[in-house]
């Protein structure tokens, strides 16, 4: 059985998307979820998911090894950053070679980096006047967003398009592809 472990800092809808899409699967489950923030919706879905949730702090982090030995005990064969807020910890990325990959709501390298993620990027998009943006699906290095792209996915930016528009399109994208895409890296 293959073992999936979430990181998530707010809403978690992609979170409970993966956990549904496998929750009866014979090959792969997700057993645990992650978050940096207390407060975070992600923990009351993955309750009621009957997943097991946790919080921790930045210290736990980054400057101990709190959060990687709870990975060590878990053994997860992918660690999926899912509306993960904080740069991923190269100790943890040492001890998980290629096996941490994200979602970015835009065309990779395009819209990346610190400070890009959710309306932000929805934003710079609309008013730079885009045409097309999409989702990136990437393995994770310690760098935002410049890990070697897995999979993206575009659709079209109208002229008549809000931000929240954008966002509505790029969930839509997010709820099809992400869990397909992780399905088929763990299937490797």
């Amino acid at each position: 059985m293959k073992r999936i472990v979430i990181f998530a800092s707010g809403s978690g809808t992609n979170a409970e998307n993966l956990i549904k899409f496998f929750h009866n699967r014979e090959y792969a489950s997700v057993i645990q979820v992650l978050t940096n923030n207390p407060h975070a919706k992600v923990l009351e879905r993955a309750k009621t998911l009957k997943v097991s949730a946790l919080s921790f702090n930045k210290i736990a982090f980054t400057q101990t090894d709190d959060v990687l030995n709870i990975l060590k005990h878990s053994k997860p064969d992918l660690i999926i950053l899912a509306g993960f807020l904080w740069m991923f910890p190269k100790h943890i990325l040492n001890e998980f070679p290629n096996k941490v990959i994200n979602i970015h709501p835009a065309l990779l390298p395009k819209y990346g980096g610190k400070g890009m993620y959710g309306m932000n990027v929805h934003e710079a998009i609309v008013a730079n006047k885009e045409t097309e943006t999409g989702i990136t699906i990437h393995y994770v290095n310690e760098h935002y967003d410049e890990g070697a792209i897995i999979f993206q996915s575009k659709c079209a930016v109208l002229k008549t398009d809000s931000a929240q528009d954008v966002a509505d399109r790029i969930h839509e994208l997010e709820m099809k592809h992400f869990p397909e895409v992780v399905d088929k890296l763990l299937k490797h």
